[in-house]
């Protein structure tokens, strides 16, 4: 039996991992998040936006209402991976709580 490649594997692939923020330019809202693979859920977000299924309703609301241009999607900050490829889930979650002390949104500048 052979061994089949993982993601991690194939090709020397690693995913970005790190902390993403989605804002909505004319509030100045932003949801901030983290992922192990920062392209697939920043695709993940914009999808269910489009399709109207965000789970976030006020998000999905003002995305209704004003559309993808009113919106940036960005990459805040990124974690080296370990030797094995792989990024701790704490480590993410650290992150995660570094960014949202560091910009200190009030709870009407968050979804």
């Amino acid at each position: 039996m052979t061994d089949l490649p993982t993601s991690r594997g194939y090709k020397g692939f690693t995913p970005d991992a790190g902390v993403y923020r989605v804002t909505h330019l004319p509030s100045g809202r932003s949801l901030l998040g983290s992922s192990p693979h920062l392209k697939a859920a920043l695709n993940r977000t914009r999808m269910e936006l489009e399709w109207k299924r965000h789970r976030n309703l006020a998000l999905q609301h003002d995305w209704n209402r004003d559309g993808e241009a009113s919106f940036r999607f960005e990459v805040l900050d990124l974690l080296q991976p370990g030797p094995n490829g792989e990024v701790a889930a704490d480590d993410l979650k650290e992150l995660l709580a570094l960014w949202t002390a560091s910009l200190a949104r009030t709870p009407e500048q968050r979804y």
